[in-house]
C-alpha cells in the first residue's frame, strides 16, 4: 500500500522509500529536504483513487480529514477536480510551481489575413432612430451598392434583398460611416449618437472598438444576435450573396467581447462557446482595454500525447499551462488576459479547464490570434476533448 505523511499543518511526503520509489515512477512529487513532498492535490488523488493511506501522527487521516485542511484555499475544490480528471486520462500533470522542461519555442499566434476596407466616395444622409439604433438612409440606390459591395446595412429585407427598397444601418455601421466623413446624419451628431447607444449597453465603446477594428481591416461584421454572441464574421471579399446563384453564405467565425474590466460567471462564458460550436463557427474572444499586469498564477502544467501515447516529463516536453476554474465563479477579462500572459511565457498554450457541480470537467484551449495591424487582444477559443 501506499503510504503518506502530514508533517506539520500541511506538507505531505511518502512515509517510506518504496511508496517514493513508486510515486517517482509515475511522477507525482517533488524531491525535497523532507524527501518526496507531495502538492494537497496529488496526496488527495491517490488517496481517491489509488487507495493510498496518510497518516498523522501515527493516526489514519479519512479524504475529509486532509482535505479540510485546505479549505480556505481559493477554489481548491476546483483544483482537485481539475487534476483529478487529467490524471484518470492517463495523461500527466504536475503542479505549476514544480521545475519542468520548458519548450524552447513560445506557441506562435494564429494569422489572420487583413485586407484595407475601401469604402465609396460618394456621401450619404439618413435619419437615426434612437430607441431602435437604426439608421435610414435617405438615397436607397446608394443604399444597394453599399450592401451589395461592402456589405453595409440591409438592403430590403434580411436574406431578400429583393423584398423592399429600404436601406437601413445599425448602430455600428452608422458610426463606422460617419467616422468616416461618409455619412451624415441629420437628426444627432457623434457624441448623441455615442451617448444613446452607451445609455442603452454600458459595453458599447469596447463593441464598437473590436467592430471598428475588424471592419477597418476588411472584414464583413454583422450581429451575432441568433448564436448567442456579439458579432458574426466574415473574412475579406464575402457578399452578402455569392456569385451566380445568389446563395446566401454563411459566417465561420463569431467574436464575443470580453472587456479587461468585465466580469462574467463562467457558466454564461461557457455557454456561449458551446453554442458557437453546436453550430460550428469557430469562437474569437476579443479582450479590449488597459495591458494585463504580470500575469495570473496557473494551477497545472500539463503534458499530454502523441502517436496515442502519453508523453512523460524527461522524455516529451509539456503542451498545456492549465488555469482551474469551477462553475460557479466568475473570470474577469482582466483574469483572462493575464493567464494568457502566464502561459505565454512558460512557453505553452493555456488550457482552461472548468469542473461542474458534478465534477464533471470541460477543457477550453486558447489560442492567440493575429490580426495584423490591431493594437487588440484576440483568441480563438476551442473546446477541446483530452
Amino acid at each position: 500500500m501506499l503510504t503518506l505523511e502530514l508533517r506539520g499543518k500541511s506538507r505531505i511526503v511518502a512515509a517510506d522509500v518504496s511508496t517514493a520509489d513508486v510515486l517517482k515512477r509515475g511522477f507525482y512529487g517533488t524531491p525535497s529536504s523532507y524527501g518526496l513532498e507531495l502538492s494537497a492535490e496529488e496526496a488527495l488523488y491517490l488517496m481517491d483513487m489509488r487507495n493510498a493511506a496518510c497518516v498523522r501522527n501515527s493516526k489514519q487521516l479519512k479524504f475529509g480529514d486532509l482535505a479540510s485542511i485546505f479549505a480556505n484555499s481559493d477554489k481548491f475544490m476546483a483544483r482537485y477536480f481539475t487534476y483529478r480528471d487529467w490524471r484518470e486520462r492517463g495523461l500527466i500533470a504536475i503542479p505549476a510551481g514544480k521545475p519542468y522542461d520548458k519548450p524552447r519555442l513560445r506557441q506562435q499566434p494564429k494569422h489572420y489575413p487583413a485586407s484595407p476596407l475601401r469604402l465609396p466616395g460618394q456621401k450619404l444622409s439618413g435619419t437615426f432612430f434612437k430607441t431602435d439604433l437604426v439608421t435610414v438612409l435617405d438615397d436607397e440606390e446608394a443604399g444597394r451598392r453599399l450592401y451589395e459591395k461592402l456589405w453595409i446595412g440591409q438592403y430590403g429585407s434580411y436574406k431578400a434583398a429583393d423584398r423592399g427598397a429600404h436601406s437601413k444601418l445599425d448602430i455600428f455601421e452608422t458610426l463606422l460611416l460617419v467616422d468616416s466623413g461618409i455619412l451624415a446624419v441629420k437628426n444627432a451628431t457623434k457624441p448623441e449618437l455615442i451617448a444613446f447607444a452607451s445609455k442603452r449597453r454600458g459595453d458599447f465603446r469596447s463593441l464598437y472598438e473590436v467592430y471598428r477594428d475588424w471592419r477597418s481591416r476588411g472584414y464583413v461584421v454583422k450581429t451575432g444576435f441568433k448564436f448567442g454572441t456579439h458579432f458574426r464574421v466574415y473574412f475579406p471579399g464575402a457578399k452578402p450573396a455569392e456569385a451566380g446563384g445568389g446563395k446566401q453564405i454563411h459566417s465561420k467565425h463569431v467574436i464575443q467581447v470580453f472587456p479587461k474590466e468585465s466580469r462574467l460567471l463562467i457558466s454564461e462564458w461557457a455557454r456561449a462557446i458551446r453554442v458557437a460550436h453546436s453550430v460550428r463557427k469557430t469562437f474569437i474572444l476579443a479582450v479590449p482595454g488597459k495591458e494585463a499586469g504580470s500575469g495570473e498564477k496557473m494551477d497545472f502544467v500539463l503534458y499530454h500525447r502523441h502517436g496515442g501515447e502519453a508523453d512523460e516529463p524527461g522524455k516529451n516536453l509539456p503542451k498545456y499551462a492549465m488555469l482551474s476554474l469551477s462553475e460557479e465563479e466568475y473570470i474577469g477579462g482582466q483574469e483572462f488576459a493575464g493567464a494568457i500572459a502566464s502561459a505565454n511565457t512558460m512557453h505553452l498554450d493555456l488550457l482552461l479547464a472548468i469542473a461542474d457541480r458534478e465534477t464533471a470537467v470541460t477543457y477550453y484551449r486558447a489560442k492567440r490570434i493575429k490580426l495584423p495591424g490591431s493594437r487588440l487582444d484576440y483568441f480563438e477559443i476551442d473546446w477541446m476533448q483530452p
